[in-house]
């Protein structure tokens, strides 16, 4: 695996230079690497670079067989392609079938009350899409929601990768055809970030990103490749400043002379790092509506120590915030102060009365809004009424 390698590489650099642009022969390079079936022993067969395992075949008997299959999977998401596929990871589809009837319920719902709406990449007139299908299958269905979140491989994928104590979250995404592909990305948390975000956080924190979520999804239909299955670049995860290279035109023309797709059945999961580069693919059949259950599964270790409520603090401090701004502008002991007491990360949040700013993957942040609220010059009750609508909105 290149993070250890890399990492001590140009260990003395904080940040990415700027001055140096990532280099696109180092992720031909990594993209070039071939998997051998014999470093996944336990894998049905390598499927263009991807380990497939047949679910119904693992022996899950024993706590060394287990850990033999975790210690695999780790290996595979960190230090090998980044991606494997789970064949039969649900083997019931009575409760795919009950799920998905959960489903179009909440999107006949919601459609009802609130219309169209779009997600990250798509306008809602071509997908469908709920937030936090996670919560509200449960609400609308808990028999099947008991029964599809007590799957053993999904703990046993969730608990490799991430270790004990990891939470789900859960969005479902259904592509109708002639629905239109994703740009190359990579994914939650620098790859929500802007290039100009991303690149000033440290490298440690490039590495450690893609080690905080598991990222999946269960097929809930058939998924032919005529269908748009999700694009994979095996390996790309590998690339130390893949966070800043995936928006740049080269790196996304490479992605797309060289990604792969792997067919799944309905009921197949598909578990990649993060940090893979990746995209949904077109939906060019005439009569699949190709929909999957996506999954950010994120580590117990992603919290603070103490909960601090921002509101109370910049209710207090407003005055004297407002002032230095007016005589400093946005210096850097207002931005200091900003940073200091409002949260800059707009996640976790509620998708559906805070959706994604046009063109971006994230709602505005309470620093992104203290920061606009001076340039506006809203008073003291206007800052404060709009962060509490602000967490009442993020509010499950």
């Amino acid at each position: 695996m290149a993070i250890k390698e890399q990492a001590s590489a140009n260990s003395s650099a904080r940040l990415f230079s700027t001055r140096e642009p990532p280099s696109l022969s180092t992720l031909k390079a990594l993209t070039s690497q071939k998997t051998s079936g014999s470093s996944y022993p336990l894998a049905n067969r390598i499927e263009k670079n991807i380990p497939v395992y047949d679910c119904s075949a693992l022996d899950l008997s024993s706590e060394a067989s287990i850990s033999a299959i975790q210690d695999e999977w780790y290996h595979v998401l960190l230090h090998g392609p980044g991606v494997l596929v789970l064949k039969n990871m649900y083997t019931s589809h009575a409760v795919l079938n009950s799920a998905n009837a959960a489903f179009d319920s909440i999107i006949a719902a919601e459609k009802a009350a609130n219309g169209v709406k779009g997600d990250h990449f798509s306008a809602g007139l071509t997908n469908s899409r709920i937030w936090n299908s996670f919560s509200k299958h449960c609400l609308q269905d808990p028999e099947s929601f008991f029964e599809y979140y007590s799957n053993p491989i999904m703990a046993l994928i969730c608990a490799a990768y991430l270790g004990p104590a990891y939470r789900i979250t859960a969005q479902v995404n259904i592509v109708r055809p002639g629905g239109s592909p994703q740009t190359c990305h990579r994914d939650y948390h620098l790859g929500f970030q802007t290039a100009e975000d991303a690149a000033r956080w440290p490298r440690a924190m490039h590495l450690a990103s893609q080690l905080l979520t598991l990222q999946g999804a269960v097929a809930q239909t058939d998924m032919p490749l005529e269908s748009g299955p999700t694009r994979l670049l095996p390996y790309s995860q590998q690339m130390e400043d893949g966070y800043l290279a995936y928006r740049l035109p080269e790196f996304s023309e490479y992605f797309e002379k060289s990604w792969v797709s792997l067919p799944l059945m309905k009921g197949d999961g598909l578990f990649f790092n993060p940090a893979l580069m990746h995209a949904a693919g077109a939906n060019e059949s005439s009569d699949v509506h190709r929909s999957a259950n996506l999954m950010q599964v994120s580590s117990a270790f992603g919290k603070p120590m103490e909960t601090v409520d921002a509101i109370p603090l910049v209710e207090r401090c407003w005055p004297l915030l407002h002032d230095k701004f007016k005589s400093e502008g946005f210096s850097r002991g207002v931005q200091d102060f900003i940073s200091a007491v409002a949260e800059g990360y707009p996640f976790p949040t509620n998708l559906d009365r805070r959706p994604p700013a046009p063109g971006g993957m994230a709602p505005e942040s309470e620093q992104d809004f203290l920061r606009r609220a001076l340039s506006e010059g809203l008073s003291k009750e206007d800052v404060v009424h709009s962060l509490k609508t602000i967490r009442i909105d993020s509010a499950a």
